[in-house]
């Protein structure tokens, strides 16, 4: 897989696991016989370093990509960021063309499906808790009492291990002073404000 242009690198690892943290619900992108593409809830899975290795979800058994999987074990995991249209109608410079900026990462993974209900359980767990934290009155499966144990038995869970990856951080690196400084001024105003805040804390990687 490419790697990005070097000034839209990500500063570090924790920027990819925070991208990835903060925006669960992914495309999972297969290829064999036909092209397969299923949005999901993702959850990260680290090394002993805290190295983003694997991806771990699931997927209702029912679904055509998990006999393709098995078939061929290999997909695309998609992510996307805060992202947003940049408008020169911003700019006191409208010699400045529109761009698109954003933040995202693609993962090339090998694909093991474990069939255990203890398996299931680790990851529906993992979701929930992560999904529910923070929140009045927070949810568990054991609230679903004897239908956890019937529901769950129509997913299949799932390990991705992370063979390559592209991360992309398109933040205005390359922009004039006076141009990152409208930009910024009317994302700030009216704009995406997840994209705002991205591009403020790289703004020291500009040129």
């Amino acid at each position: 897989m490419d790697a990005p242009p070097e000034k839209y690198a990500a500063r570090s690892e924790a920027d990819v696991l925070a991208l990835v943290t903060a925006n669960p619900f992914a495309w999972v992108v297969s290829a064999g016989e036909a092209f397969s593409a299923t949005p999901l809830p993702l959850r990260p899975r680290l090394d002993e370093a805290g190295q983003l290795t694997a991806l771990a979800g699931h997927f209702a058994r029912t679904n055509p990509q998990v006999a393709r999987l098995r078939a061929v074990p290999r997909a695309l995991m998609l992510f996307m960021g805060p992202h947003g249209y940049v408008s020169p109608s911003w700019m006191a410079d409208r010699t400045q063309a529109p761009t698109w900026n954003y933040a995202c990462a693609a993962f090339e993974c090998d694909i093991t499906f474990d069939e255990g209900p203890e398996a299931t359980r680790a990851v529906l767990d993992d979701l929930i808790e992560t999904m529910e934290a923070g929140r009045p009155k927070a949810w568990g499966a054991d609230d679903m009492g004897p239908r956890y144990e019937g529901l769950s038995r129509g997913v299949v869970g799932f390990r991705a291990e992370i063979r390559a990856r592209r991360v992309v951080f398109k933040l205005g690196q390359d922009e004039r002073d006076d141009v990152f400084a409208d930009i910024m001024a009317h994302l700030q105003q009216d704009g995406p404000q997840d994209l705002a805040h991205l591009m403020d804390v790289y703004a020291a990687a500009r040129e």
